[in-house]
């Protein structure tokens, strides 16, 4: 079952709002993380099993040199509401558990 860490760039409230899709999930301010840099909150992915959800472009290099852990979903909406991005993470929700179930591909960029 895919487990999400939600960068800064989303509301913490998305966590709790797709609990039913992705049970586990948490943001990075539940884990002390608010004020982390990239590296750290990739590593801190990496160690729990997590994939990462994000708006920031700065994790998709990371992503193709990691070797698919962790996963990053990037969402590419730009300035949205928390509701706008609720809506698309629950439409692309089976897409976003196949590619953390897959094998090879570390970044997934999903937008609408």
């Amino acid at each position: 079952m895919a487990r999400l860490l939600l960068d800064q760039n989303l509301s913490f409230r998305l966590a709790e709002a797709l609990a039913d899709l992705f049970p586990g999930s948490i943001h990075i301010r539940d884990v002390g993380l608010s004020r982390a840099d990239d590296a750290t909150v990739w590593q801190y992915a990496r160690d729990n099993g997590l994939t990462l959800l994000t708006k920031d472009s700065d994790f998709n290099q990371m992503a193709l040199l990691s070797g698919g852990v962790p996963k990053v979903v990037w969402l590419r909406i730009g300035n949205c509401s928390t509701d706008q991005a609720l809506a698309l993470v629950r439409r692309q929700a089976p897409e976003i558990a196949a590619f953390v179930d897959g094998a090879e591909e570390a970044l997934l960029i999903i937008g609408e």
